[in-house]
């Protein structure tokens, strides 16, 4: 089971931190699985845009969010962050967090690599 939150409202050049709880896994569920987080807007496709592959700790980031973005695990692995920095408008979506299987190497944010799913949280960056 995957819990988001964290998401409410802030201003263009804000700053939220999402938290993704995981819960109801194996307790060496780092050695095999990813953890993504991703986005979506009205009428348009789950984008995604940041994993960290708890097994090797290696991340990944959307182009458009890398330098404002940054993805974290705790030490268990059951809780994994997103801390968004100098939000903007076009930032604005709810966001989901999931998990995958671990491939061996790093993590993708491939929406078809992720099998379960949390509910989302919103964000909405506006002056």
């Amino acid at each position: 089971q995957l819990q988001a939150s964290g998401g409410g409202g802030v201003q263009p050049g804000g700053s939220l931190r999402l938290s993704c709880a995981v819960s109801g896994y194996p307790s060496n569920y780092q050695n095999y699985y990813n953890v993504a987080w991703f986005r979506q807007t009205p009428g348009k496709e789950r984008d995604g845009v940041s994993c960290v592959s708890l097994a090797d700790g290696l991340t990944y980031y959307k182009d458009s969010v890398n330098g404002r973005f940054s993805i974290s695990k705790d030490s268990t692995g059951n809780t994994v962050y997103l801390q968004m920095d100098n939000l903007k408008p076009e930032d604005t979506a709810v966001y989901y967090c999931a998990t995958g299987q671990y491939s061996g190497y790093g993590c993708t944010i491939r929406s078809y690599e992720y099998r379960y799913w949390g509910q989302g949280t919103l964000v909405t960056v506006s002056s």
